[in-house]
């Protein structure tokens, strides 16, 4: 009989950033979710998407949870500045992007419910 729960630490995870500052590691697939997408991501000074178009997806509803640090988000046309303890959620067709401007490294998790395909969509 299956014992209902898995555990993982992040040293579990792949980094799925390679050679790009930081730490990014997916959650969703080593922990063998069937409903939420779950993503660690830990941001130096000067990385992240500031000037890039940024992404959205076809129907995938995203939850940004600052953990620490400051980070800047742009969404659809408004700046946001987020600090440790706030949460952003992004509808699908919204599109969206994160910098880290400050000296200090940021971390976030990122929530969504888990799809197929990712349907990311970039213009």
């Amino acid at each position: 009989m299956p014992k209902g729960y898995t555990v993982k630490t992040l040293a579990d995870v792949p980094d799925v950033l390679g050679d790009y500052p930081g730490e990014m590691h997916m959650l969703t697939y080593e922990l063998d979710t069937d409903q939420v997408a779950l993503t660690y991501r830990r941001m130096p000074q000067h990385t992240g998407g500031k000037g890039s178009y940024g992404h959205f997806h076809r129907e995938q509803e995203e939850v940004y949870f600052v953990i620490s640090g400051k980070l800047q988000f742009k969404v659809g046309d408004d700046v946001i500045e987020a600090v440790k303890g706030t949460a952003i959620r992004c509808a699908p067709e919204v599109v969206r992007s994160v910098w880290n401007d400050e000296p200090e490294d940021a971390e976030l998790v990122i929530v969504s419910k888990r799809i197929a395909d990712s349907g990311v969509g970039k213009g």
